[in-house]
């Protein structure tokens, strides 16, 4: 028989079918961006087209994170991530029907829809979680979701060139328009609740229990998580300036943001290096030597979400600030060593620490924020989203100009080792605080 506590932490059957479809879109995604970069470079004739592609397409998921706190406010947002869905796969279907001469003038504008489009789902999608499954369960859904999207960016970058070599570019983004239009009908028939009051309702107030429809009543700001942090003043002035209102509010999110952008940079930076140092270790076979890296790195995220669901939830430890820093410095070491030409089998260990510590990151800041309100949640998931789109994008152009000067090891070092150090001083602030 099951124990009572397991079964108020299993999560909702309906939510597997949400993760599933979230990892569809996943595998979309990646196979569009390794597609529609390949097609860029194709049509301009040189590598600028790819970087200028790239660059619009984070240049679109900063604004997207910057206005996605203020939308997932005012719309309904089971409705708001399915017109996402949509316009990306529209997007992708006329990128792909337009003729050889037009491609570069459509592509382009359409690379900021795409990013925009696809910041603005995810913050909706986590901003949702919470009310989805209860706050209680947040933990265990976050782990899920990461499992399924890092596995399913695997996959994505994997067949990428397999699917774009046997049927062409054109295939490929139908495919992926497909999984947009399929999650989007997903989510828009999802019998699961995406805020924690009705959209034509008042808005719950810090302090104010919600009522979860599949849960018991919880409270959206637990003392457990912050309780050193000030209830957001009201205003004209503070509903114009929402992000600075929770920055005010919850400086934890600054702190948690500002690493995540450092950190994005390093993740820009090891992937830009990692080509080149395939090549220089492995040049008889530098796709294989990829493929293993990045096929262990799914397992060690893989167990991340096994760590957090078997074992910590289940003695009711929740991932959180701590969580976060911790395993912040876990993957930048891990990313760094890889660049250390090891023996194989330390170089799979390794691997699977950077998985690991990747996917113990994601589940806690993404859990921690959800601890917010559910008016604040939103905003701190766009200021997120947009941190690591800056991250991402000045990692790329800086690391690729660094690596014609630095060997890899170098470049991903420096890039790394910057959020490590910001993540210790963060773990001894968080340390002090509590202590407080």
């Amino acid at each position: 028989m099951e124990a009572p506590h397991q079964a108020a932490s299993r999560l909702p059957r309906v939510f597997y079918r949400l993760a599933a479809g979230d990892a569809l879109n996943t595998y979309g995604s990646q196979l569009d961006l390794v597609a529609l970069s390949l097609f860029a470079y194709e049509a301009a004739g040189n590598a600028l087209g790819t970087a200028g592609y790239l660059v619009l397409r984070l240049g679109g998921g900063v604004v997207g994170g910057l206005v996605a706190g203020r939308l997932v406010a005012r719309l309904e947002r089971r409705r708001l991530m399915t017109g996402c869905a949509l316009a990306q796969a529209l997007a992708l279907v006329v990128v792909a029907g337009v003729p050889a001469s037009l491609r570069i003038p459509v592509l382009y504008p359409l690379a900021l829809v795409l990013g925009g489009a696809a910041a603005v789902a995810a913050v909706a999608l986590r901003t949702s979680i919470p009310e989805m499954v209860g706050a209680e369960r947040r933990a265990r859904a976050n782990s899920l979701m990461a499992s399924c999207r890092s596995t399913a960016m695997v996959l994505g970058f994997a067949s990428a060139g397999v699917v774009v070599a046997w049927a062409g570019f054109r295939a490929a983004l139908l495919i992926d328009a497909a999984s947009f239009v399929l999650f989007g009908a997903l989510v828009i028939r999802l019998p699961l609740p995406t805020r924690a009051a009705p959209a034509d309702g008042p808005a719950a107030r810090p302090d104010e229990p919600v009522v979860q429809s599949d849960g018991p009543v919880v409270q959206p700001d637990e003392p457990a998580t912050d309780p050193d942090e000030p209830a957001p003043k009201a205003g004209k002035r503070g509903s114009r300036w929402q992000a600075l209102v929770v920055l005010r509010a919850a400086p934890v999110v600054g702190a948690m943001a500002g690493i995540r952008l450092l950190d994005a940079f390093g993740s820009a930076a090891h992937n830009i290096s990692l080509p080149v140092f395939a090549d220089q270790s492995s040049p008889a076979n530098p796709a294989a030597l990829l493929g293993t890296f990045w096929a262990t790195w799914a397992i060690g995220n893989l167990c991340a979400q096994q760590l957090v669901s078997r074992f910590m939830l289940r003695r009711g430890i929740e991932p959180g600030e701590r969580g976060f820093a911790l395993g912040t410095c876990l993957m930048s070491v891990c990313f760094i060593l890889i660049f250390t030409d090891l023996p194989t089998p330390l170089f799979l260990l390794v691997a699977i620490g950077a998985g690991l510590g990747d996917g113990f990151t994601e589940i806690s800041y993404t859990t921690r924020i959800q601890a917010l309100a559910d008016e604040r949640r939103g905003e701190a998931f766009g200021i997120l989203a947009s941190a690591e789109n800056i991250g991402m994008g000045t990692g790329m152009l800086l690391s690729g100009s660094l690596l014609t000067l630095l060997s890899p090891l170098t470049v991903v070092g420096v890039s790394h080792a910057v959020p490590i150090v910001l993540a210790l001083a963060f773990l001894v602030l968080v340390a002090r605080t509590r202590r407080r």
